[in-house]
Parts: structure tokens; sequence; C-alpha cells
């Protein structure tokens, strides 16, 4: 018997049966859209860090990372340094504001929605935009997953297809996703999210404890065999250009617009929850990334000779699980990395889904639609929503491509335009709705264009002077315009006063 396919069969139960149970207990406890997006805003602090982290992390923190730190040596490191600062800074200054203007602001359970109620705007001009450039990328964004998932899965179950491998892969986060919705998902994550520090601690302990390691090693100099890329480790943090120095930090930036991560700041249940949750969050982060730094350069003690020829660096984790633990438990550690790019497509599928079902469908089509019913829709565009990711991920040639070149620039683009107009909408009274339409216009045009006509040429991360530039329009049109009405200053008052904890 193959320990480790059964580890994985015992996994995906696990998953479904999460799914099955929140699809009953919704059913018993009445369906509504606040239940199915946002789990009612009853998620714990425990439940909103891990999920909340676990949706961030992709197959990138075991696979990607590990992989080009293994190559090039720790230059590569300052992307995780990015987002370690990026994640606590984000939990510290937006979570629980966010989740108090959230509630304040006729209790949004969307991100677009929240961006509409906060300047109690008529028009849903805000909420279309946002949830249109929701809708597109998230579906991009889960064909990536589609993609990372299933390549994983043939690595680690001989003779599947990757056809069929896709298609499990899309089945069961699909099942869960539609049966249970916010709560599924976030469980689910929470899972996920404690396989995966585990997997993350477990490999490098148990590598140290058995291998007579060699210091020295790390400085051999490897030769790509396919291509001649010669792979030679730079001890040096400070060795990186300028450049990738600062496109680490732009990546920080990313999380302040964010929906599938912010999201779960509007879901816990008090806002005075949210401190436990960023200390755990904050923790779970720091830890993982620098875990993953050290596989890395163990790795490159210990099987870099037989990895690097082949340009197989991202396979390093995979490597020593199962260089280091028995069939079944190494199963276990490489569900880590399927349960990385799960926990990831979920998050935004149920985005992707809830966008349009709450700021499109809702507000333009079927106004007066029960809760069932938009229970239902969300259910339908969910199951949309993966069928044409499959086929995205299933596309070949230059359509895969595209795909992988748009999934890199989604976070640019939704850092650009969503987080200034985020960050000031929970920090300044005077903040209006035509700065925020600004905001998220002028960032998202100056991310677009940076990376079509300076990206190259500069070597700068467009998310950056898109960032920029988002928060410039942002406040100059605000300035420029009229300021807020007293019922929208009311909001502003109300979700930043000390003692509101609804």
């Amino acid at each position: 018997m193959n320990y480790e396919v059964l580890a994985f069969a015992l996994y995906f139960v696990m998953v479904l049966c999460i799914g099955i149970f929140f699809f009953v207990r919704t059913r018993k406890d009445g369906e509504s859209e606040k239940q199915y997006f946002l789990g009612g805003r009853q998620m714990g602090p425990w439940v909103t860090a891990l999920s909340a982290q676990a949706s961030d992390m992709s197959a990138w923190l075991l696979m990607g990372l590990p992989g080009s730190v293994l190559a090039f040596g720790l230059g590569k490191a300052w992307i995780g340094i990015g987002l370690a600062l990026g994640t606590a800074l984000n939990w510290i200054f937006v979570a629980k504001r966010l989740r108090k203007f959230s509630k304040v602001s006729n209790d949004a359970i969307t991100l677009p929605e929240y961006l509409q109620n906060r300047f109690l705007a008529k028009k849903p001009v805000l909420s279309i935009i946002a949830a249109i450039v929701f809708l597109i990328s998230f579906t991009i964004y889960v064909a990536s997953g589609f993609v990372a998932g299933s390549t994983v899965f043939v690595s680690l179950v001989p003779g599947l297809t990757r056809e069929t491998a896709m298609l499990i892969f899309a089945a069961v986060i699909l099942l869960y996703t539609f049966l249970g919705g916010f709560r599924a998902v976030s469980w689910t994550d929470f899972l996920q999210g404690n396989l995966m520090f585990l997997a993350l601690l477990a490999v490098p302990i148990v590598c140290v404890l058995v291998e007579d390691l060699d210091p020295s090693a790390v400085n051999t100099v490897y030769t790509n065999l396919n291509d001649g890329t010669e792979y030679a480790f730079v001890a040096n943090l400070f060795s990186a250009s300028w450049q990738d120095i600062v496109s680490g930090f732009a990546w920080g930036l990313g999380y302040f617009g964010m929906p599938h991560i912010l999201v779960r700041f509007m879901a816990i249940k008090k806002p005075s929850m949210i401190k436990k949750s960023a200390t755990v969050a904050i923790i779970w982060v720091t830890i993982s990334l620098a875990a993953s730094l050290v596989i890395a350069y163990l790795g490159r003690m210990v099987v870099a000779g037989e990895l690097l020829p082949d340009g197989a660096q991202a396979t390093v984790f995979i490597h020593l699980a199962r260089r280091y633990f028995p069939a079944f438990l190494s199963g276990i550690l490489l569900a880590a990395i399927i349960a990385a790019s799960m926990s990831t497509a979920d998050s935004q599928l149920l985005v992707a889904s809830s966008s349009f079902t709450n700021d499109i469908y809702k507000p333009l089509i079927r106004k007066n639609a029960s809760d069932k019913e938009l229970v239902w829709v969300a259910r339908g565009v969910v199951a949309l929503v993966a069928i044409i990711a499959y086929f995205l991920a299933n596309a070949r040639g230059s359509g895969a491509q595209a795909i992988m070149e748009l999934v890199e620039n989604a976070w640019g683009l939704f850092g650009a335009a969503f987080g200034p107009v985020v960050l000031l909408s929970v920090f300044w009274k005077r903040f209006n709705y035509a700065g925020a339409v600004a905001g998220v216009l002028g960032g998202a045009i100056v991310d677009i264009l940076w990376y079509n006509l300076l990206s190259a040429s500069t070597g700068v991360y467009e998310l950056l002077p898109g960032f920029v530039a988002g928060f410039l329009c942002a406040v100059v049109v605000t300035l420029v315009t009229k300021a807020p009405s007293a019922e929208v200053e009311a909001i502003y008052e109300k979700a930043t006063d000390p003692d509101y904890d609804e």
C-alpha cells in the first residue's frame, strides 16, 4: 500500500467532512448571505488568525521561497521580509479598525460593499468597479491555485495525470466551499495553517538532529544542466540589489488591499479579539517564513547536488520530508503543500462569489432577492468560477503563460488600487467618496501602466508607484471636493469610539 497516498486520501476526506458539517449546521441555523460569506461574524481569534495567514501563504511558502533561496541565496529572502512586515502592520493598524468600520457601515459583508456604505453613496459605482476587478482577478488566482495544487499532486502520486490531479484537487475545494461557505473555508484554513506550521518546523528540526551537516557545503556552485544557469549561494542578506530590497517592502504594502485577507478582519466576533488574533498571526508568519529560509539553507548542504543540476530546487521540501520520515508521516507533511494551495484557492473562490452576488446581483439584478436565493446564487457562482478556473488552468502554451503572468501582477493591482483607500477610510475623517473612487482608479491605472512601460527598465515592482499614485489621487481629490456629510462623519466617530466593541 502507498501510505503517502493514504495520508492524502484521509486529508481530503477530513476537509470534505468539514464542508458537510457546516452545510448541515447552516441549514439548521438558517441560511443567510452573512452566514455564507462572513460566518455570521462569529469567528474566534485563533480561527481568524490562522485562516487569514493560511489563505495568504500559498504553496509559495513551501516551494517557491525555499527553492529560490536554495538556488541563489539569502538575497532572495527580501520578499519574505516584506511580507512579514506587511502582515504585522496590517494586523496592528488595520484589522481592528476595519472590523469596527465594516460593522458600523450598515453591517457590510464584502470589501466593495464596505467602501460603498462607508460614504453612504447612493450610486454603487465604486462597489461595482471593485466587484468586477475581484471577480476577474480572483478567477485567475483560483486557476493558478489549481495549477500549483495539481503540479504538487502529480509529483507525489505516481501515475496520476495532470488533468486527473487537477480535477480531484478542484473538486474537493469546490465541494467544501460550495457547501459550507465562509465557516467551512475558515475552519479548513485553520486546519491547513496548523498543518503548514507543523511541517515547516518538523523538517528542519529532524534534519539538524539526523544529518552531519557541513556548513561549507553551501558555498558549492552548481550548474543547471538544462540551461547553464549557475547557482551560487550568497549568504549575505544585504547583497541583494536595491530593486530587490525595495520590491520586497513593496510586496508588504499589498496586504492593505488584499480582499481575501481583509475579510477575515471583518468576520471576527468582536473587535476586542483582534489583539489575540494579531499576536497569533504575527508569530505564525514570522516563524513560518524563518523556517522556510532554514529549510533552504539546510537543503543547500544536503540535497542541492541532487536538485540544482536538474533545476528542481522548488522540490527541496518534498525531498527532505521523504528523506527523514516514513511514508505515512511524509504523506502528512507533504499534504501541507496541498493545504497551502487549497487554503489560498478556497478563500479566493469565496471572495469572487461574494463580490458578484452581493455587489452586482443583489443591487442591479434582483434587489428584492431573499437570503435563500442569494446563498444559492453564491453557490452557483462558486461552481461557475471553479469551472472557468479549471479550464483556464488547463490552458496550454501562451494561454497558460498569460495566466501565470497575470497572477504575478494581481497582488500589485489589488495593493495599489485598494490599499491606500482602505487605509484612508479607517484613519481619515475628511476622506470622501470622490477621493475613494479616484484612489482606486489612480492606483490601478498607474500600476498597469508602470508594469507595461517601466517595470522591466527600472526593476521596480509596479505596486510601489501604483500605491503612491493611488494615495496621492485619493488625498488630492478629497481635498478639492466637498467634505463628507455629517452622517458620514458620524460613521467615523462611532467606529473610532474606543468603547465600541460590537
